[in-house]
């Protein structure tokens, strides 16, 4: 069996595609096979029925790549600085999703890394993975020593936070790892994320996706529990809470200095003129049209239109329930009682229509 190659020419081209950080595992088993299966066999994942799907792909690069030795991990990093005041009726937008559709562009920057990689090691299989590919990423980020996993369950870099995009190439190339193996806790005592999260998904290092407001607004393509409605908040689509409260996502001179990158930067179009939300108003009026127009470069585009009105009808909500708004309330009743609406958005505002 060959040598494995150095790590600081692989990682040196991973800094050259512009990616933040980047580091190298030894391709090999998961450690936390009983507790993926223990949450699966729950039920906490949701109506994310491909999470059931390979899982021992998951538990296993091997699986995804025969004879893999290697998996490259790289992070971008987006801006996750606080927001400014919103106007009156935003839904607000995680920050991840303001920017452009991070698959995209992070996979085409990996195949260009991989590309290269395979020019320079023609025998050598590379794959490009980001995000929906079946990988334990953060386990394989944290392994490459690119940070810890927080009890959010996120990956978290101590000198950074944890405002972090992940993307992976799984080879079978034998490459130096980067990690010294062992895992590290860089949450000890503290339970700001637990205390924060508005629906109570939390637990230490795992979350239940069926009460999570992300999994809710993005995932979810059925009626919402109405007791959920309140802790979504202003959030139509995914939440920040427990990233904003973060002690390692504070602003410091550090987390200042440290670039973003450009294609994360918010856009304007359909949106406020900070980029981080849309016009809840707005939206309930949307047309697949308005939606594909808004969503056309985001990862947004993943939300359906009824889903982002459902979305849209609760945040509207949970405004009329601190202030009146005639316009809203009205629109919110037209909806209502309108039998040509989608259930999915009527079912919602004749929920609060008659709750208010």
């Amino acid at each position: 069996m060959t040598s494995p190659v150095p790590s600081q020419p692989i990682l040196d081209h991973c800094l050259d595609a512009g990616f933040a950080a980047s580091g190298i595992v030894v391709a090999g088993s998961s450690r936390h096979e009983p507790s993926l299966n223990a949450w699966l066999e729950s039920g906490q994942h949701g109506e994310m029925g491909w999470l059931e799907r390979n899982v021992d792909v998951r538990l296993d690069p091997r699986q995804l790549v025969p004879d893999a030795r290697s998996v490259i991990v790289v992070a971008d990093r987006y801006d996750g600085s606080p927001d400014v005041p919103l106007p009156p009726r935003s839904g607000r937008i995680a920050r991840y999703a303001r920017g452009r559709d991070y698959h995209t562009h992070m996979k085409k920057r990996l195949h260009q890394v991989s590309d290269r990689l395979q020019s320079m090691y023609p025998g050598e299989t590379f794959r490009a993975c980001v995000d929906t590919a079946p990988i334990l990423e953060r386990e394989v980020a944290a392994g490459a020593g690119l940070g810890g996993i927080g009890k959010h369950t996120l990956l978290i870099e101590p000198s950074v936070g944890s405002w972090l995009l992940l993307g992976e190439i799984v080879t079978t190339l034998a490459i130096e790892p980067t990690g010294s193996g062992e895992q590290i806790d860089p949450c000890g005592s503290c339970t700001r994320c637990i205390d924060a999260c508005p629906t109570d998904a939390i637990t230490p290092w795992s979350v239940d996706a069926t009460r999570c407001v992300s999994y809710l607004t993005i995932e979810h393509r059925s009626a919402i529990d109405p007791s959920f409605h309140s802790g979504m908040g202003e959030w139509i689509f995914g939440c920040d809470i427990c990233q904003e409260v973060c002690p390692h996502n504070q602003p410091t001179n550090l987390t200042a200095s440290t670039p973003t990158h450009e294609a994360y930067a918010a856009r304007t179009s359909g949106r406020d003129e900070s980029g981080a939300s849309f016009d809840v108003g707005a939206v309930l009026d949307w047309t697949e049209e308005d939606r594909r127009e808004a969503f056309t470069t985001s990862s947004m585009k993943r939300a359906k239109l009824d889903m982002i009105r459902r979305n849209a009808v609760i945040v509207a909500g949970n405004y009329l329930q601190a202030a009146e708004d005639e316009d809203l309330r009205n629109r919110l009743i037209e909806i209502a009682g309108d039998e040509t609406e989608p259930a999915l958005v009527r079912d919602a505002a004749i929920e609060i229509t008659c709750r208010s």
